[in-house]
């Protein structure tokens, strides 16, 4: 695999306007992301961007950015266009969508991510968490994946073969019911995607679907439409930044860690 990052950015996000240009330890918050997605090692990275001031932002800060069309109806529009562009002779076959609201990300979900692509018969891949709190099962803004995960002994290292598993669905509200086996628990679905790159080039073609409008979820698109997802189980959730509160809370916590 040859593996690239693209993390899509724009200014107008509803409940907080300039996001990916607020400042934590005096850094933007989108070039923090684009430091931890360096961080992982797995190809380059760069910013697909929607307005100029996030290019130059990034771009003073040492960072790779591409300008956008400003009116693409999601990320994953917005990084097919920028992989188009900067990449024409397709030496990148697989394409790491990483959200640019994560300053905190764990560079290991990167390579996570790129797990169940060993499987030639996955399209996209992404991560999952299991819920451990009841709240959240609940939440309509905490996606749950309907996933089966199964460890099996790996003799040979010691250890256990990395939980892989297909999505059969996604939804904002609690699935599969958990009023069924006690010991199956639900998965908080995290919105990292790496795609073939094939894979991506059909998905921004196909139309809008049904469920997709349901559920707000996009990735309901490709499973319409018979494409594989597989999920990469994880440990944890990356903290997200979407309100004014949580983006104080994030620089609290740069802060306390010196960063």
């Amino acid at each position: 695999m040859s593996p690239i990052v693209l993390i899509p950015a724009r200014m107008a996000a509803s409940r907080l306007p300039g996001k990916p240009l607020a400042e934590i330890q005096g850094v933007p918050m989108v070039v923090w992301v684009l430091r931890r997605a360096v961080e992982a090692g797995i190809g380059p990275v760069a910013v697909a961007c929607a307005e100029p001031e996030i290019a130059r932002a990034v771009e003073e800060h040492g960072g790779r950015a591409v300008l956008t069309r400003p009116d693409h109806p999601s990320g994953s529009d917005r990084i097919f266009e920028a992989l188009e562009a900067i990449d024409p002779a397709r030496s990148h076959d697989i394409v790491v969508n990483l959200q640019g609201d994560w300053p905190t990300v764990d560079p290991a979900m990167l390579r996570a991510v790129l797990k169940p692509l060993e499987d030639p018969a996955v399209d996209i891949a992404t991560l999952a968490a299991e819920i451990t709190e009841p709240a959240e099962s609940e939440n309509p803004n905490v996606v749950k994946a309907a996933i089966a995960f199964a460890k099996a002994p790996d003799k040979a290292s010691g250890g256990v073969i990395p939980a892989v598993a297909r999505a059969l669905y996604f939804s904002r509200a609690k699935v599969p019911w958990d009023g069924g086996d006690p010991d199956l628990p639900l998965y908080h679905h995290i919105g990292i995607y790496a795609y073939r790159r094939e894979a991506l080039a059909r998905f921004v073609a196909l139309p809008v679907s049904a469920l997709e409008r349901r559920e707000r979820l996009e990735q309901l698109r490709a499973l319409e439409a018979g494409m594989r997802i597989d999920v990469a189980l994880v440990d944890t959730v990356p903290f997200g930044i979407d309100t004014p509160a949580d983006l104080e809370r994030a620089r609290a916590s740069f802060a306390a860690e010196g960063a």
